[in-house]
């Protein structure tokens, strides 16, 4: 297969690195020093640049004001990101207007997707279930009452739930099926609770008590919410790749400048080696990313479910990035928890993402059954 980037893809990374060429996590306050949120809103002077370069529309279809691209070249653009620590809701924004075009009404797409792809709406989505360890779509019961549905449930750790526009909730049904639906922030029976992350930003424990919902603003087709978990955890993969070159190359430009005994420590065995291993590694996050997001965008059919790309691209990115940071804050010694200096702000992101993936060992077990179903042999 050709992993080479179309040039619309490229043109995509090459218009988000200069968005994001302006933006630098030194001089944030320190989340791994507050005891409340970073701030009480994401970084909107930040998200109308991002729209007005139609990079929250990539996803959309043309008639919506789209660019009709596809996974790869949102997960490019969210690598770019995750270099400067970009605080907006551009992961969950884009997934979920994605996963409303693909699967939801046309009185939706005409109400939801224009305003999303130009910034005027944010939208967020409740992935991690009520523990953060069982599947999100657990968490909440829907059924379905004459012209409307009716959810009650808790979802955890909603990201951006205080600033969007909108929250798309997976729930199940009585007959196991799984549905999304579209609720709006304060909307009649449901509350939130703060809870704040290991980045210090605010998160939202979404609680829903016989809230209701019109038919149109629920998603019902079976398979959307497996298609938009696994775009998700896809575009997570994305970030920590993008803050595991980021905090690499930190590394590297302070070996290369600290002298121990009079030479740059980087010239020392032990010093090169180590940062040869976090290199294997970030190559190993970047490929397994690609076959996961090549695998969305183009509905290829495989040996395996696309679902078993997405567990060994989870793998690499869940272990990956939690080497690279220990590797850079050893390397760096207590440099690199001087809040002056901003790898601390790179590590307690790193450690965001990896829990917002899972343990790898729960996606080893994941693959596990995959190749149990559906042997290579």
């Amino acid at each position: 297969m050709d992993f080479t980037f179309t040039e619309e893809q490229q043109a995509a990374a090459e218009a988000a690195r200069g968005v994001f060429a302006g933006v630098a996590p030194d001089g944030v306050p320190s989340p791994a020093l507050t005891t409340g949120a970073v701030a009480d809103d994401f970084d909107r002077a930040l998200w109308t640049r991002i729209a007005d370069a139609d990079l929250l529309s990539l996803l959309l279809d043309e008639k919506y004001g789209g660019a009709g691209l596809d996974a790869v070249a949102l997960c490019l653009v969210l690598r770019e990101s995750a270099k400067v620590l970009a605080r907006v809701p551009l992961l969950e924004s884009s997934a979920a207007a994605a996963a409303v075009q693909a699967y939801g009404s046309p009185e939706l797409k005409s109400a939801l997707l224009a305003r999303a792809g130009r910034g005027e709406i944010v939208l967020t989505v409740a992935a991690h279930g009520r523990t953060g360890h069982d599947g999100a779509e657990l968490a909440v019961t829907a059924r379905q009452d004459g012209e409307e549905w009716v959810l009650d449930g808790t979802q955890t750790a909603v990201p951006w739930a205080y600033d969007a526009d909108f929250v798309l909730v997976p729930a199940h049904t009585g007959d196991d099926r799984s549905v999304l639906a579209l609720i709006p922030r304060a909307h009649e029976g449901t509350t939130l609770a703060e809870q704040i992350s290991t980045t210090g930003e605010r998160l939202g424990e979404l609680r829903l008590e016989s809230a209701r919902i019109t038919a149109r603003d629920v998603i019902t087709t079976d398979g959307a919410w497996e298609w938009l978990r696994g775009l998700l955890a896809t575009g997570t993969c994305a970030l920590t790749l993008g803050l595991g070159e980021r905090v690499l190359r930190m590394t590297s430009d302070y070996a290369g400048k600290r002298e121990q005994f009079g030479h740059p420590i980087a010239s020392f065995q032990a010093v090169a080696v180590q940062a040869a291993d976090r290199y294997i590694d970030l190559r190993a996050m970047e490929v397994t990313l690609w076959q996961a997001a090549w695998r969305i965008a183009s509905g290829a059919q495989g040996a395996l479910p696309a679902s078993g790309d997405i567990a060994v691209a989870k793998i690499w990115a869940s272990e990956g990035v939690r080497r690279i940071v220990q590797t850079a804050q050893h390397l760096h010694g207590g440099f690199g928890a001087d809040v002056d200096y901003p790898l601390h702000r790179y590590h307690a992101w790193a450690k965001h993402l990896e829990l917002s993936l899972g343990p790898a060992a729960a996606h080893e077990e994941t693959l596990g059954d995959l190749l149990a179903a559906h042997p290579l042999g």
